[in-house]
């Protein structure tokens, strides 16, 4: 296992994920006094699995067909637009 790997992805996820809807949707789910703490932590981190595990699968779908140095420029050039058009709406 690539343990560099394994924490760059880590702490990329981790940030991304903080203080997203998906953070405060579940903070919400978790507020209400009568919902299993345990419940609402397993349906949010299944989730979050099943959303990863669709990702790495198109990853690798994708790059069979596409340049890792072409995949990187377009992923990059679109978290660049992406704050720019969250910047510019501020």
């Amino acid at each position: 296992m690539d343990y560099r790997v394994l924490l760059t992805v880590f702490t990329a996820v981790f940030i991304a994920e903080l203080g997203d809807k998906t953070q405060l949707a579940t903070m919400l789910f978790a507020a209400d006094r009568e919902v299993s703490k345990f419940t609402v932590f397993l349906g949010a981190s299944l989730a979050l699995i099943l959303a990863s595990a669709i990702g790495v699968l198109a990853g690798g779908f994708i790059a069979q067909y596409v340049s890792e140095k072409y995949l990187h420029l377009v992923a990059g050039t679109g978290f660049i637009v992406i704050g720019l058009w969250t910047l510019l709406r501020a």
